[in-house]
């Protein structure tokens, strides 16, 4: 029998609330942080940060983390309520809606979907975001420069022209480059127009396989018939990268990745950033949001000014490739 459209509405809500209460770290509070030189401890004030965070994954711990040792350092005296929305949509905004009411001095969300549902749901209160590809696009600030409203933060925007020219340097013969992505997920999106700009120029055929979570990444990877894969810094596909990495290692064939965490996990090169670094940027804006009182409206969105090169020489081995020395020199190995 087909839901009445009331009844339909009722289940989705009790469906996001469920996923809520039983998110991993949800709701889970930490006690208060102190650290650095103790100035604003000193004072006596005291602060509460939500943190939302799409999924977990290396990248995104990578960069709560980093935001949280900026914290520590400058001596704020800081209780956080982190939650994760388990890569579920209706589960941010469920997130997003306890901030909003909730006792919450900032919030900090953690890729492009928290941050969108935070931004959608809180207009009172500071939203800081990191691992944003494409904060316009995704429409949480009106310029990167003048971001005019209560939110900005840190784009994690890569080179990707950069990295798609790392195909052809790795396998000069190459002709076809599968890409993995989330359909429906803005950064992604962005970072594929680019793929396509990159690989045209490059002499390659971009050939595009879209997921909608983490479970659908084996298959696709496996349904790929190509010379390379690249995967960019998609949430769902970078959870699922093992899957990945097994396809790339069973045809021999070179995997590119997007940041340096997947280069660690299986990856075989990438030019990009360090996500605990980009938290940090973000924890110190956080900083002078909290005890300088900066206005996010005129705090313009950062990116990280120096990439680096990874490179995991084991995993280039087992996928049959051999980096050549010039990538080779002053790179960062994750061999294992």
């Amino acid at each position: 029998m087909k839901k009445s459209p009331v009844r339909a509405l009722a289940a989705l809500i009790a469906t996001a609330a469920l996923a809520l209460s039983a998110c991993s770290n949800g709701g889970t509070t930490t006690e208060p942080s102190n650290g650095g030189d103790g100035g604003a401890t000193a004072a006596g004030q005291e602060y509460r940060i939500g943190i939302t965070q799409i999924i977990a994954h290396a990248s995104l711990d990578a960069a709560r983390e980093g935001f949280k040792e900026a914290i520590d350092e400058a001596g704020l005296n800081v209780t956080y309520d982190e939650n994760n929305a388990q890569g579920e949509q209706a589960t941010a905004t469920a997130i997003a809606q306890k901030f909003n009411t909730g006792n919450v001095d900032l919030i900090l969300a953690i890729a492009t979907p928290t941050a969108q549902a935070s931004a959608q749901v809180i207009t009172d209160k500071p939203i800081l975001f990191t691992a944003v590809t494409d904060p316009v696009a995704a429409k949480l600030v009106d310029s990167n420069e003048a971001p005019g409203g209560n939110v900005t933060g840190t784009t994690d925007m890569n080179p990707v022209a950069d990295q798609v020219a790392l195909v052809k340097k790795l396998k000069p013969e190459a002709q076809t480059v599968g890409v993995i992505y989330s359909s429906g997920e803005v950064n992604s999106e962005v970072q594929v127009e680019m793929a396509k700009e990159a690989a045209a120029t490059e002499g390659l055929e971009l050939v595009e396989k879209t997921i909608t979570n983490t479970g659908e990444v084996a298959q696709a990877a496996a349904s790929l018939d190509v010379d390379a894969i690249y995967v960019p810094t998609d949430n769902n596909v970078v959870a699922g990268l093992a899957a990945v990495v097994q396809v790339t290692e069973q045809k021999k064939i070179p995997l590119i990745v997007g940041e340096g965490d997947s280069v660690k996990a299986g990856g075989i090169i990438t030019t990009g950033i360090d996500y605990r670094l980009l938290g940090r940027q973000t924890g110190e804006m956080a900083v002078r949001i909290l005890q300088d009182g900066e206005d996010p409206a005129t705090m313009a969105v950062e990116d990280q000014k120096e990439y680096t090169t990874y490179v995991n020489k084991s995993a280039a081995e087992r996928m049959g490739v051999t980096i050549p020395e010039e990538l080779l020199t002053g790179a960062t190995d994750f061999s294992s």
